[in-house]
């Protein structure tokens, strides 16, 4: 599996630095995976019927936003209704001490979740613009609910379908080499590994909550309005992101802080061509939190230092002879400071969770993918052409932190909306991680906060694990998808519960009290079918369904050895989309 990064990881790159894509603004910062670039306000020019689009990769059914009239003001909106019925597997999980009978398992074995995101834009001629966006209703609307993982968000553990997410309001304005915005905006770079907006679809599973930002952004092209060269200087106050929540509802029950104070600087340059684009990202990040004793009033605060150095880059090319494209992307993040919050164990037994030092972050990941598709249809409008067959791999690699009791975390976690396959990241890992800190914050640290334990559960990311993903898509018709795919995956380093020493005899141990030296994950297959049926210009109906079954490896035993049980999902979904 190394060798396959390895070796796919530099191909994708050399050929992204041969030709950089089309495909991704500098920092997608607006509410709508379909926006405009950052530094292009205005509607691209359509493409020409040999250009390569991404929904010949990934069609949707989504519809660019209609570009401001210099001539009048003009007001839009879009929006989407989502419904998902699941079953699974009921996970077994570790048991929390003087838990209630059943805690051996996650206790959801079904459920219908649902969400209703509505995106009105106003625009005042081409001078200006409001763009909002938000989720008006979100949650579990039936079915089973989940037990003793409240350390998590959205740990689906009370019904509750009236849930309301804001997620963009700014002010827009253009100028001579591109746009200002200011307000509450989504965030998205590269593959979206680290910043990842909540807009963009995947093969399978679904989007999360994204990256949201109280920002003031410039972006520009310096060489002149369609020049290659793009640029983007931000300063945010972070809303919430995989890492942060500025109104503290990232966790349920047992947290008895306040919200991050997250601020960052953000700088990014794009250089694009019409075959690909080559980009580089950093960002400067502080965040805090108050914290407080559960039984005294003693204050403390949870600090993160960090600077992110982000790469990424695309491309595509048309291939001779036949009517298909091959087409690859990469992004490759380093992030090194220091925290007062990572997961780093128990402190020792003369310690105090007030005055833990602060551990050294160093964390790497990347992803690269590399594909090819067959276009079919005909007709002078590009809109006549559908990709057939698309054919992609998928390779990735997460650090991971094997010894929680060096003073260095090296866990690299990717941002759970970016999605790699059904079962292995986006359930078994999720709730094995929000188990491990629902069990280390009630038993380790009853009466003092619990230093790290917020940032232990995964939430869906691929946390320490080196992955291969490869995937196909075949349209019988345009609007009819048949899908497959598969996962294969191991962990980066020994698979520790940071916290779990003491349960093990006091020897490191994975999430289950097994074998932390076994780092197979397992081998996911996933099968699936979407349609998308057009009712008029103005909807369209979305139905599909995906399947999933993990044959989990290794890492999984648990302290008798015991092996985790083949884990199955089942989706079934249901979409409107305006």
């Amino acid at each position: 599996m190394r060798f396959a990064f390895v070796t796919l990881a530099p191909l994708a790159f050399a050929v992204a630095l041969a030709s950089p894509s089309a495909a991704q603004p500098v920092e997608e910062a607006s509410a709508g995976r379909s926006s405009p670039s950052a530094a292009q306000p205005a509607a691209p020019a359509a493409p020409a019927v040999d250009d390569f689009e991404e929904r010949l990769v990934l069609d949707t059914g989504r519809k660019p936003p209609p570009p401001p009239d210099p001539t009048r003001s003009t007001f839009s909106f879009q929006g989407e209704y989502q419904l998902r019925y699941r079953a699974m597997s009921d996970l077994p999980l570790r048991a929390p001490p003087l838990s209630a009978p059943g805690a051996t398992t996650l206790g959801q074995s079904q459920y219908i979740a649902h969400w209703l995101r509505l995106s009105p834009r106003f625009h005042f001629k081409d001078k200006a613009s409001i763009v909002a966006q938000i989720d008006v209703a979100r949650g579990l609307i039936a079915g089973d609910t989940t037990r003793d993982v409240e350390q998590v968000r959205d740990a689906r553990a009370a019904l509750a379908w009236y849930e309301v997410h804001p997620r963009a309001l700014y002010l827009e304005v253009p100028w001579a080499l591109g746009v200002v915005r200011v307000g509450q905006q989504s965030a998205h770079w590269g593959m979206g590994l680290v910043v990842n907006d909540g807009e963009h679809a995947s093969v399978f599973g679904d989007y999360e909550r994204g990256s949201l930002m109280e920002r003031v952004l410039f972006a520009a092209t310096p060489m002149g309005k369609g020049g290659p060269l793009h640029v983007t200087v931000a300063g945010d106050l972070v809303f919430e992101d995989n890492a942060a929540d500025l109104l503290g509802n990232d966790v349920e029950g047992q947290d008895e802080g306040e919200g991050d104070r997250a601020f960052q600087a953000v700088v990014s340059a794009l250089w694009r061509e019409r075959r690909g684009e080559i980009g580089i990202y950093g960002a400067m990040r502080r965040q805090a939190r108050e914290r407080r004793a559960k039984t005294s009033p003693a204050r403390f605060s949870e600090v993160l230092t960090s600077g992110i150095l982000d790469v990424a880059g695309r491309f595509n090319a048309p291939v001779p002879g036949g009517r298909a494209h091959v087409y690859g992307e990469l992004e490759a993040a380093v992030i090194l400071g220091a925290a007062s919050f990572a997961p780093s164990g128990p402190p020792p037994p003369s310690g105090h969770a007030f005055g833990r030092s602060p551990v050294t972050v160093r964390s790497v990941g990347g992803a690269a993918t590399l594909g090819a598709v067959h276009v079919a249809g005909r007709g002078a409008r590009p809109a006549a052409r559908w990709g057939r067959v698309v054919t992609e791999i998928e390779a990735g690699y997460a650090s991971g932190d094997d010894d929680p009791t060096d003073g260095v975390s090296r866990r690299f976690t990717f941002d759970p909306s970016h999605n790699v396959g059904l079962l292995l990241f986006d359930e078994v890992l999720a709730w094995k991680t929000a188990r491990a800190a629902t069990i280390a914050e009630r038993e380790l640290f009853a009466a003092s906060p619990e230093p790290g334990i917020r940032s232990m559960p995964s939430k869906g990311g691929v946390p320490g694990a080196a992955y291969v993903n490869p995937r196909i898509i075949v349209r019988p018709a345009r609007w009819l998808d048949l899908k497959a795919g598969a996962v294969i995956a191991e962990a980066t380093s020994d698979l520790v519960d940071p916290y779990g020493a003491p349960r093990a005899g006091g020897s490191l141990a994975n999430y289950d009290g097994g074998d932390s030296r076994r780092r197979d994950l397992g081998v996911e297959l996933d099968l699936g079918v979407d349609a998308r049926i057009a009712m008029g210009r103005l909807v369209t109906l979305q139905f599909g369904t995906e399947a999933g079954v993990l044959f989990p490896g290794g890492a999984f035993d648990d302290a008798a050895g015991a092996e985790l049980p083949d884990q199955y999902l089942l989706t079934l979904k249901l979409g409107v989309i305006h």
